[in-house]
């Protein structure tokens, strides 16, 4: 027992040193620092200096001794710190910075001139001494040492960037922008360099920018002083593209494409940049470019296809042509198929063929027997057969063959039961029975989709269920929602009169019913369907003020994000409808997208693709 209680004394006595240990130089000294209290922290520093002549006590040091001390000791100490560190030009620099505070600017410019006079041809010491001046405000200094530097590097390193940094500071764009070009010259692998630079030089969404007009200007006139230097004229194009001037980007990548003999592949990256941007105009420009350098050019056949689908997609995007313009693009597509023969590598133009024809040509019956030629072709693989499929069943449903569609979209699903465009099949033949009034088979085949992998699939099919389930139970209401579904029918089969007529008879006779805001949100797809963007914005913003805490807003308000970023070019008013969705209606199925879409326009990238 005795022993036991001497080892709990032993413990105590231990536990009661370790907790009474003295507090430290280094934290006294911080502490009287932090408090302002200089004399008392400069003799702990002093101490801490003696045993550790680090930046950090140095400094802390210098601080009090300023304080607290005569000049004479501040020019003592950091003369000492100077033999210590006889390479570190800062601390140089500091001493003519205290002669410059004491009115003795002869000592501190003989200080500043001799380290310049005293550097080495080494690129390393250059830029730290550069470094030191600008640190200090000393930009005379600084561009003394730059110039100086260049001297006795000549070509072994240019200092660009550095001189080009200096300018900028001095707000000289002029000169910045030429010591950035200069870099080219010195070597054109600093051209990417370059240009992830400019991006953020250059505000190219302005459209009064200086220094876009600076570095143009710079530009042109080094291209036409150096026609062989294909360097200058990329860049110009480069920056033609940024500001998203792809006309002048055309002009100028169709000179350089004949220059560099590059058989036309620089212009078609031009055209498709164009797409992804979605200037159809001057994409087709450029493929047409392409094609007429004649099939010996070795991308002669992709370029035949690119112009194509610039046609199709400025038909199903831009929905904005005349008949002549439609029945030019459809020639175009007959005379390719004369040329390249109706064969497998043709399979898309003839699905593209089709679609014009049968969706906007009003030309169904001929894109049917288009689809059953496709069809016939050998060397199909399942997957486009199966896409041929599903074209020609969308196309008998615009054309009123219901049967017809139901049986292709259900030999689809059983082929691809666990594919995407399986469930897609089974979804569009689950809308063909809520057109005909089945709500209740729909709504089976609809809550299997549910769950389906494909978001976008699943998105659909829990809108549609959600439309039924909302919408359908009562006598009133079945009669209702069924001359609702025949109404969306007849949108789809592009009768956009009749519709309207629809939905204004159920409005007459059920003018309380809860699809007012769903005929609102219908009446904007017909018009977005016929390209009358402006129509649709009027309907979807309509059916904001009447409906604004109803389940469709942020249904609304994505179409409204959707055709200002892909149809009216309009991106800072995407990203406000984008924007709302993601702070005012968190769980939307949307989310994911907007949120996608709102990221990308605010980082500068290419739009999305629209939502058809």
């Amino acid at each position: 027992m005795k022993s036991m209680k001497w080892i709990w004394i032993v413990v105590l006595f231990i536990g009661f040193g370790a907790s009474a240990q003295p507090v430290s130089d280094q934290q006294l000294a911080q502490h009287y620092f932090d408090n302002e209290e200089y004399d008392k922290a400069y003799d702990y520093y002093e101490r801490l200096y003696e045993m550790d002549r680090s930046k950090h006590y140095f400094n802390r040091l210098l601080i009090c001794t300023e304080q607290t001390q005569d000049e004479k000791e501040v020019e003592k100490l950091l003369k000492k710190q100077i033999n210590f560190f006889p390479d570190d030009q800062e601390y140089e620099i500091q001493l003519a910075k205290h002669y410059e505070y004491t009115d003795k600017q002869s000592k501190a410019d003989k200080i500043y001139e001799s380290l310049i006079e005293k550097m080495r041809a080494n690129s390393r010491e250059v830029i730290n001494l550069y470094n030191a001046f600008k640190a200090q405000g000393k930009n005379d200094y600084a561009l003394q040492t730059l110039q100086r530097g260049r001297k006795l590097l000549k070509q072994t390193y240019p200092l660009n960037f550095q001189f080009a940094e200096y300018y900028g500071s001095q707000g000289d764009t002029k000169n910045m922008m030429q010591e950035y070009l200069d870099l080219l010259d010195y070597h054109s692998s600093y051209k990417t360099s370059l240009q992830r630079i400019l991006m953020n030089q250059i505000d190219f969404d302005e459209e009064n920018s200086q220094e876009y007009e600076i570095l143009k200007t710079a530009l042109l006139e080094r291209t036409q002083s150096n026609p062989g230097n294909m360097v200058y004229a990329e860049m110009l194009t480069w920056l033609f593209v940024q500001r998203q001037n792809f006309a002048a980007a055309f002009v100028h990548v169709k000179a350089l494409d004949k220059r560099s003999k590059a058989d036309g592949r620089m212009v078609y990256d031009l055209g498709m940049t164009c797409v992804e941007n979605k200037d159809y105009t001057t994409a087709r420009q450029a493929f047409k470019y392409v094609v007429e350098l004649g099939d010996k050019s070795s991308i002669y056949i992709r370029g035949y296809n690119a112009l194509l689908n610039v046609r199709f997609l400025e038909v199903t995007q831009q929905r904005n042509f005349t008949q002549a313009e439609l029945d030019e693009a459809i020639a175009d597509y007959d005379a390719a198929l004369e040329l390249f023969g109706k064969r497998r590598t043709s399979f898309n133009l003839m699905m593209e063929k089709a679609h014009i024809q049968a969706f906007y040509a009003n030309k169904a019956p001929e894109a049917i027997e288009l689809l059953t030629e496709v069809l016939e072709i050998p060397g199909l693989t399942d997957m486009q057969r199966a896409e041929a499929k599903m074209l020609l069943a969308d196309i008998h449903v615009l054309d009123g063959d219901m049967w017809e569609a139901s049986l292709l979209y259900m030999q689809i699903d059983t082929d691809f039961k666990f594919e995407t465009i399986g469930q897609e099949a089974k979804f569009k033949n689950a809308r063909i029975f809520y057109y005909d009034g089945e709500f209740d088979y729909a709504q089976s085949q609809l809550d299997v989709l549910k769950r389906s992998t494909s978001k976008l699939i699943s998105n659909d099919a829990i809108n549609l269920s959600l439309l039924i389930t909302d919408n359908y139970g009562l006598d009133s209401n079945y009669i209702a929602m069924n001359w609702f579904a025949q109404a969306d029918l007849l949108i789809e089969q592009h009768q956009y009169d009749a519709a309207f007529q629809k939905f204004d008879s159920i409005i007459k006779e059920y003018p309380a019913h809860s699809l007012g805001d769903e005929i609102q949100l219908k009446r904007a797809r017909a018009m977005e369907l016929q390209g009358r963007w402006n129509d649709a914005i009027s309907e979807l913003e309509e059916l904001l003020e009447y409906y604004p805490d109803d389940i469709l807003a942020d249904d609304a308000l994505f179409r409204l994000g959707d055709i200002y970023e892909n149809h009216l070019m309009n991106k800072e008013k995407a990203s406000e409808y984008y924007k709302k969705i993601l702070f005012e209606h968190k769980g939307s199925l949307y989310t994911e997208e907007s949120r996608k879409r709102f990221r990308s326009i605010r980082d500068g990238n290419p739009v999305s693709e629209p939502v058809n």
